[in-house]
């Protein structure tokens, strides 16, 4: 550790930490410059950071900002918004297999969104849809799983039953859907950033601007004091019920307006922050470095959605579910040389 001062004030910080944040920012920069640049009408990376920068034609202004960036934004946000709830839920369960996909967030996501479908409502009506389906399974799964304290394996259990019966009110309801109808809530099941504009972007901005400066700086300290156990944490000022809750919805509102962004994108809340803590190399939560490596993971398998063949573009969830289902299978297989399952 290192301290920085400034006047009256002193920041400690790890360089290699630090150098991880700055590396997977520089690659998630670069990926969406080059993102920004490929399609039917190419651009140079210079002529990209150019037009960003106002100084663009007016064709490559509209190719860049306005056809091209809202994607772009997007990706970065909901893949810093999924890595840092998976980071947070990580954390609080104390389990490397915690993330809104596995423990029943993001089915509850798609259960509102899919009730709207059903209804007939309108894509900005199932946004709204997505996000309260993810705060009422947040609220449900906290409620069954807080008797004697919010723990880990409590609610892991619990949020892994909520998922399997979750997964099957959505096949329900997609049978109750209409034919056209069913194939867009498909599409946005598997997850996708195809047509995505400012109006999926805006929130999660928000929400991320609000949470990530109050779950660094105000949460942080009593997150680290968490992995120490709950008796340390208390004896360190920090009441550990409240700060789990705190962390607990903060973590569901970045997963449910991921969810209502770009639809259940699966696995990058569950390697962002694992490759994360490699990267730092330093042990807690590492909640920056996960958010910005969550980052370039989406905007890097968005780009090779779009570009991986040719003659058509998959749906970014496809690209994260192969690598990430890869990823989960080498996990598991390191746990069990561990001797852990």
């Amino acid at each position: 550790m290192r301290t920085l001062r400034v006047a009256r004030y002193s920041v400690r910080y790890r360089p290699r930490a630090l150098a991880a944040c700055g590396g997977a920012l520089l690659v998630a920069l670069v990926a969406a410059v080059f993102a920004l640049g490929h399609g039917d009408y190419p651009l140079a990376p210079g002529d990209v950071v150019r037009t960003l920068l106002g100084d663009g034609s007016p064709a490559e202004d509209f190719v860049v900002n306005q056809l091209r960036l809202p994607r772009v934004a997007t990706a970065l946000l909901v893949g810093a918004a999924l890595a840092l709830a998976g980071a947070l839920f990580q954390t609080l369960v104390r389990n490397p297999l915690g993330s809104p996909d596995i423990l029943g967030f993001t089915q509850g996501a798609s259960t509102g969104a899919l009730v709207v479908v059903v209804a007939g409502g309108s894509s900005r009506a199932l946004a709204g849809g997505a996000v309260a389906g993810g705060l009422l399974t947040g609220a449900a799964i906290y409620a069954l799983a807080r008797r004697g304290g919010l723990q880990g394996a409590r609610l892991v259990l619990v949020g892994i039953g909520t998922a399997a019966i979750l997964t099957g009110v959505n096949g329900y309801l997609l049978t109750r859907a209409q034919l056209m109808d069913a194939a867009r809530a498909v599409l946005w099941l598997t997850g996708s950033l195809d047509g995505r504009g400012w109006d999926q972007a805006r929130p999660l901005a928000i929400a991320l601007a609000v949470l990530l400066p109050v779950v660094l700086i105000g949460c942080g300290p009593g997150l680290r004091a968490l992995e120490l156990g709950d008796d340390a944490a208390a004896g360190l000022g920090v009441c550990p019920e409240r700060l789990r809750l705190g962390l607990l919805g903060a973590a569901v509102l970045l997963a449910a307006l991921a969810a209502a962004a770009a639809g259940p994108v699966n696995f990058v809340a569950l390697t962002a922050p694992q490759l994360a803590r490699r990267l730092t190399g330093a042990p807690g939560p590492n909640l920056a470095a996960s958010a910005c490596t969550g980052a370039a993971l989406l905007v890097t398998a968005d780009f090779a959605a779009q570009h991986l063949f040719a003659d058509r573009q998959l749906p970014v969830g496809v690209v994260t579910g192969v690598l990430g289902g890869g990823y989960l299978l080498w996990l598991l297989a390191g746990q069990r040389r561990a001797g852990r399952l």
